[in-house]
């Protein structure tokens, strides 16, 4: 092994690698935003958009990233030697990765905080099931079920009505207004006065601004006493800072930093348990979820197809956003993990292996999900629609929640947050590897010597950017960051991969080097995906998130147009380090040379320049639009260069001389 790779580390065995890859890929998104989207866009029915995109945009894009990175044995910045004028994706990539880092950890933060409230009361119930703490419980704290109407007689149900579950006072005042009973009169005529109504029509959607607005004592409990929002008026003003958010931020760090410290070799052996252990618990919450009553009321919601769906564009955008985020494709995680692998392993395995465990796990947790949601809902007298959420909120309000509904649920709450702790670890590793790697490659002689201190230092900044997420207000920063950061840029990246592997460097070229390491070029599937229609998808999916876009809100809060224009801040800067970069290396090398593959661009090992990257070792500097294979070589052989004349090569002067056409 060249001194080379034994400074840059390589992972301790290929178990460690696809282990580090299934935990990358396999993330917070797979438990709190898939189920999401598959019930809001129709259930089973949005599976079916969603494999598409995984064989059209996801799995492609993921073999792509996987196999430049394995080949070159370089970091997302300094591995676009094929084409410098494409330099800028590896600065966009670690700038995306170091901005996601640094809310994902927050997220790491609250569910190793919520795991802490669970573990100290493992001997009683958890704080949040009753509405009983007057320190952060409101008026509007809510934590009986709703009246079950279908089982009660109409004397009881307009009690309940009247008492319980809607402002009686709004239902006499809708009464006295003479358009409002007329417009009632055309779905229950004859119905003129309060005195004539009964459980059924006040039910009805004409009376729904009347219905008293409850709230969990789990969203209480988050928003009231974790995060404090109730005390935070703006981005104005965010309040003051939460010592036990602070101080559990920086233990995340401190983690981060110690399974990082020493590299691959560190964190290869850490995703042994990170990356299985939430599979152990979507199996118990699974079995568990499935023995409880109601269940099946969230799994129908889950598996029942709505084909009408189908012709709904928002729900192939969706499908398409979800595949692409899910697999991490953009970040320069998988680019990162695939450099430190040796040159001939089987990436091409490897990605399909991988996309599909990812793929897998999305479908499998949604029954886990999605059946302890349809307990939630027969507990609560709701309708499945009226428990499920997206992001945090399904996080730290549904699921905590629904564990209240179970026996021993202060250890089920333990259990849970624990496996969201592994499931955003894994991630994390990934993109501040991606970050420190990347920086790494540019100083490899100062900074790979003084490898822990550099990621101490990286974890220190990833601490102290943090610290805004950590005021009363920081729920919105985190949000605000999440919405924006790792979107519209991403989509820019990828299609800025593709260009310069595909249509820049060639893609016939790029073909030739995955023979070299897997022994066999990519057939139709890969060439047709990654010239037409990978390129294809990922502008249909900027365009689809163009159309749908809404302004970043928490709870009912949208933010303010300035602090959405700090968002968009946050989505442009990555793309503008593409464009400034391709022009810095268009002032240093010119055109074409910008986009031409430098000297030093190939394989890592000596060992494994062979074919036209022979003349690595041999000191020749070529020049060439279109590298076609030859060979090159010293001490008597031949040592070939490609003159580009009629698609043939010639030997250099100083070597045997030798002309022929390349191979086909």
């Amino acid at each position: 092994m060249g001194e080379e790779s034994v400074e840059r580390g390589n992972w301790g065995s290929q178990l460690d690698f696809l282990l580090s890859c299934v935990g990358f890929a396999v993330g917070l998104g797979n438990v709190w935003r898939f189920p999401y989207l598959a019930y809001r866009n129709g259930g089973a029915t949005f599976l079916f958009p969603y494999i598409i995109m995984l064989f059209i945009a996801g799995l492609p894009l993921f073999f792509m990233e996987m196999a430049l990175g394995q080949f070159a044995s370089e970091g997302p910045i300094t591995v676009w030697k094929m084409s410098p004028f494409f330099s800028g994706i590896g600065f966009a990539m670690c700038i995306i990765s170091g901005v996601v880092s640094i809310y994902y950890n927050v997220i790491i933060t609250y569910a190793m905080y919520y795991m802490f409230v669970a573990f100290v009361n493992l001997d009683d119930d958890l704080p949040w099931a009753k509405c009983d703490r007057i320190n952060w419980a409101s008026a509007k704290c809510r934590d009986e079920p709703y009246p079950r109407f279908a089982e009660l007689n109409e004397t009881k149900a307009m009690d309940a009505i009247r008492t319980d579950v809607y402002e009686n006072s709004c239902i006499h005042d809708k009464m006295l207004d003479d358009n409002f009973t007329m417009k009632l009169n055309e779905t229950f005529p004859g119905v003129g006065n309060y005195d004539e109504l009964n459980s059924t029509i006040i039910r009805n959607d004409l009376f729904e601004d009347c219905a008293k607005t409850f709230v969990s004592p789990a969203a209480e409990f988050l928003n009231n006493y974790v995060l404090g929002v109730n005390e935070a008026t703006d981005f104005s003003d965010l309040g003051g800072i939460s010592l036990k958010i602070i101080l559990t931020l920086a233990l995340a760090w401190l983690l981060i930093f110690f399974c990082l410290m020493k590299g691959v070799k560190s964190s290869g052996k850490v995703v042994y348990f990170t990356a299985t252990f939430p599979y152990i618990i979507l199996i118990v919450l699974l079995v568990r979820g499935l023995t409880l009553d109601g269940n099946w009321a969230g799994v129908e919601f889950y598996i029942v197809p709505k084909w009408e769906k189908l012709l709904d564009a928002k729900v192939w955008g969706d499908a398409a956003t979800q595949i692409f985020y899910s697999l991490g494709v953009g970040f320069g995680g998988l680019l990162t993990m695939a450099s430190y692998n040796t040159f001939k392993n089987n990436c091409y395995r490897d990605a399909v292996v991988v996309a599909l465990i990812n793929c897998g796990t999305s479908i499998f947790a949604g029954f886990a999900i999605f059946s302890l949601l349809g307990h939630m809902a027969y507990v609560t007298n709701q309708d499945v629609s009226k428990v499920a959420d997206s992001g945090p909120g399904l996080a730290f309000v549904a699921y905590p929640d629904g564990i209240t509904k179970l026996p021993a649920q202060s250890l089920w709450a333990f259990l849970f947050f624990f496996m969201i702790l592994t499931l955003g670890l894994d991630t994390q590793f990934a993109m501040m590897e991606t970050v420190i790697s990347g920086i790494s490659d540019i100083f490899p002689h100062v900074l790979r010597r003084r490898k822990a201190l550099f990621t101490f230092i990286a974890c220190l900044v990833g601490f102290l950017l943090g610290i805004p997420q950590t005021t009363k207000g920081g729920m919105w920063v985190l949000t605000l960051m999440d919405w924006y950061s790792g979107s519209y840029n991403l989509m820019f990246v990828a299609l800025a991969e593709l260009i310069c592997l595909m249509y820049v460097y060639g893609y016939k070229n790029f073909c030739s080097d995955i023979e070299m390491m897997v022994g066999h070029k990519p057939n139709i599937y890969w060439l047709a995906t990654w010239v037409v229609i990978t390129p294809l998808a990922v502008a249909f999916i900027i365009v689809i998130g163009a159309v749908q876009y809404t302004k970043a809100s928490y709870a009912g809060y949208i933010f303010e147009d300035w602090v959405q224009g700090m968002g968009w801040i946050m989505v442009s800067v990555p793309i503008a380090a593409i464009l400034i970069v391709g022009i810095l290396q268009i002032c240093r090398y010119g055109v074409p040379g910008c986009f031409k593959p430098l000297s030093d661009w190939g394989p890592a090992e000596p060992e494994n320049r062979t074919g036209r990257y022979a003349f690595m070792d041999t000191g020749i500097a070529i020049s060439c639009n279109d590298p076609l294979p030859f060979t090159v070589e010293k001490g008597g052989k031949i040592a070939a260069i490609n003159d580009g004349v009629n698609g043939s090569y010639h030997v250099n002067t100083g070597y045997v001389h030798h002309r022929e056409s390349p191979p086909l």
